[in-house]
């Protein structure tokens, strides 16, 4: 081989060095973003100003019942919302000794809820059961446009409503509903009495979603960093899920409630969509901080009972039956 032989070897050689080293520089400036950007991800701050802080109103019986008069009649004369799915108000002539908020769950309404706040009316109590915001309506889709910002407000002020229309006042919470009923328990202290949680959605099951993908999931779609999608074949979105989870990412470390005389919780062994274990840790945590005792009921898997709790399809010829395990459950 002569000297320029060698000299353009030499040179190939060192070309496709630098060209190497681009790459390995490429590559290094890929990964430091990828790790910065996850470390984004773990020290994005969770905590809402808003969600770590009730806004108590106290009400008169009189300015309880219009408030929930005027979201019946607000849903009425509103043609966006479905006639099935208005806001329900089931008051007595005069305060009870004991009302009862009814929260129903992410993509549902009020009509879960309507033959069980019946229920409880033949009971003795107020009930009210409002419609959550961008829900029930004809364009299904908006559902997942709901803030968690905007999940406290609804909460708080249904809680207001609850506790002037009754003397002891407590909460029933379907899946993300259960995760408000939460919130409320451990935010709206001046008022709940008794909790009960059907189907919490704490987190999804982890064969809907790892636990190591919760935090990005709830960072990056509970932010809306992402373009929201749906999750499978339902109408829930990761947006709208993530709401949820943030609520969940604000609760109190130390749950006390001096108030709250009882918890339940009831959840189908068949449910595809929640983590059993969370739907019972998280108000064990309350119960223990409380010197109180979980009254848990599992239905068997044999009963093949989904997701849904609260609506009297899903629960088929036992609706009634259910319906009369909820109010024992409730009043402890």
């Amino acid at each position: 081989m002569n000297s320029g032989e060698r000299a353009g070897e030499t040179g190939t050689r060192r070309g496709k060095s630098r060209i190497w080293r681009r790459v390995g520089l490429g590559v290094g400036a890929v990964i430091a973003v990828l790790v910065v950007l996850v470390g984004l991800l773990y020290v994005w701050p969770l905590g809402s100003d808003r969600l770590q802080n009730a806004e108590p109103q106290a009400l008169s019986f009189e300015e309880a019942r219009a408030a929930g008069t005027a979201a019946v009649e607000q849903d009425t004369a509103n043609g966006e919302v479905l006639e099935e799915c208005r806001s329900v108000l089931r008051v007595h002539p005069e305060k009870t000794a004991k009302s009862v908020l009814m929260l129903h769950g992410y993509t549902a309404c009020p009509k879960d809820f309507v033959a069980l706040a019946d229920v409880f009316y033949e009971r003795g109590y107020n009930v009210y059961v409002p419609r959550e915001g961008h829900h029930g309506l004809t364009d299904v889709d908006e559902a997942s446009q709901v803030s968690a910002d905007e999940l406290g407000d609804y909460a708080d002020d249904a809680m207001n409503v609850v506790a002037g229309l009754g003397e002891e006042a407590g909460v029933i919470g379907m899946s993300g509903g259960g995760v408000l009923g939460t919130w409320l328990a451990e935010y709206r202290t001046d008022a709940v009495s008794r909790l009960l949680l059907l189907s919490p959605f704490y987190q999804p099951a982890a064969s809907q979603a790892p636990p190591y993908l919760l935090r990005p999931l709830t960072v990056l779609y509970g932010n809306r960093v992402l373009p929201d999608r749906k999750v499978g074949d339902t109408n829930f979105t990761l947006s709208g899920l993530g709401q949820y989870l943030r609520i969940m990412r604000n609760l109190r470390e130390d749950p006390v409630n001096d108030k709250l005389a009882g918890i339940a919780v009831a959840y189908s062994a068949k449910d595809p969509y929640i983590d059993l274990d969370a739907a019972t840790a998280v108000p064990g945590q309350i119960a223990e901080a409380n010197d109180l005792k979980v009254a848990e009921h599992e239905f068997p898997a044999e009963l093949n009972l989904p997701h849904n709790l609260a609506n009297p399809d899903s629960l088929g010829e036992q609706a009634e039956q259910i319906h009369q395990l909820y109010l024992e459950l409730y009043e402890g």
